[in-house]
């Protein structure tokens, strides 16, 4: 229990070596120093809600200086700042604990998907400009530890690699099980999907394989194609399958939102929101009184402004109680869930935290002369499911 303890706050202690200091705008970069494989595993695993398994992770840090992890991203609009902020965070982290990170910039993909009208032009612009975002924010991309691969020229290039893989996975796998995968795609199984569609899973699976991808770091809503990489493993009788590292979905802001939409305004931030913007739209924020569960505000604290800051602070009068400076997520939802702390200070504290992180980004967007007119161009971009 001793050794157990002594590797926690050893793994504490590294991890904080990473934090935020109170007056940074940027997110820190510079890997702690010796850190061993304890402190790795608890870096990288605490990027994930869920992680498929534990173990093969830490087997995988023991043995491997640099393991690739595989993250990805559709083009398709402006982006939202669990997106922006939230993925910068877990690129840091993995990178921080010498991991090297493969971006797939899935154009292909967002054109399978009728993203920006399938128009490859509208999608490789707003792929820069997504780009510039993670610049802006403090993604580290200076120690070339993170690549940003464009699926069209990677795919183009290994033509005679990639598509056999493809169909192989495409052979060994029934037409159901493939639909089940429509999630990925912000698709239901229900939804009458195009013929290109029911080929995506098959081709996001060949991508880890194509990649060498020893952790899939993506999104919950991603997990089932992560998971169909593994069967694929048992079917091939491959004993090294990839580790399943599926990070927290943030909520809209909006009652009932289980994810943030592009189309609705109001249900989620925007990583260049001018500071009325991000104001507004916490003001209009469902969060409750004393409602802890299914309220995004508290989520959007746990998830974007603790991982960031290191703490959280509430401005009040005195007559409400004073200042008050949280330092983690279960001593903020006990004066929550008490009343103690109340939705009129909270979401001023919460507006204030979140115009700090994004004033780089709306900085870079308005000096850059580059980024301003890839903006303009993604504004001006219809949205299509």
């Amino acid at each position: 229990m001793a050794e157990e303890a002594a590797a926690a706050a050893a793994a504490a202690e590294a991890l904080e070596s990473m934090s935020v200091a109170e007056s940074s705008t940027t997110i820190p970069s510079t890997p702690p120093l010796s850190v061993s494989a304890e402190q790795r595993f608890e870096i990288v695993r605490s990027v994930g809600e869920e992680c498929i398994q534990d173990e093969e992770l830490f087997n995988l840090l023991a043995k491997k200086p640099e393991p690739i992890c595989y993250d990805g991203f559709e083009p398709s609009g402006r982006m939202h700042i669990a997106q922006g902020v939230m993925k910068a965070i877990n690129v840091n982290k993995l990178t921080a604990a010498g991991c090297r990170v493969k971006m797939w910039v899935a154009d292909w993909y967002a054109k399978l998907n009728n993203k920006m009208d399938g128009d490859l032009k509208k999608i490789e612009v707003v792929g820069r400009y997504m780009i510039e975002i993670w610049k802006a924010v403090g993604m580290d991309l200076e120690g070339g530890k993170v690549d940003f691969l464009w699926s069209s020229k990677e795919i183009n290039s290994k033509a005679d690699e990639y598509w056999p893989l493809v169909l192989d996975i495409a052979q060994k796998n029934n037409l159901k099980r493939i639909i089940r995968c429509s999630q990925i795609m912000g698709r239901s199984e229900q939804d009458e999907l195009t013929a290109a569609q029911i080929f995506y899973p098959c081709m996001q699976c060949a991508d880890i394989f194509f990649l060498k991808a020893d952790i899939c770091q993506l999104g919950m809503d991603q997990r089932k194609v992560n998971v169909l990489a593994r069967e694929y493993c048992d079917v091939i009788k491959r004993k090294n399958k990839p580790i399943i590292l599926s990070h927290h979905m943030l909520p809209g802001l909006q009652q009932g939102q289980e994810k943030m939409s592009k189309s609705d305004p109001l249900s989620s931030i925007f990583m260049e929101d001018e500071e009325a913007d991000v104001n507004l739209k916490i003001k209009k924020a469902y969060c409750p009184p004393n409602v802890v569960e299914g309220n995004p505000c508290l989520e959007y604290i746990k998830y974007i402004i603790l991982p960031w800051f290191h703490e959280f602070t509430v401005e009040r009068k005195a007559d409400n109680g004073g200042n008050k400076t949280f330092k983690n997520f279960e001593e903020l939802i006990a004066d929550y869930g008490s009343g103690e702390l109340h939705p009129a200070d909270l979401k001023p504290a919460l507006s204030k935290s979140l115009n700090k992180i994004l004033e780089p980004v709306r900085e870079h967007f308005r000096k850059d002369s580059n980024a301003k007119e890839l903006l303009k161009r993604v504004k001006n971009y219809k949205i299509t499911k």
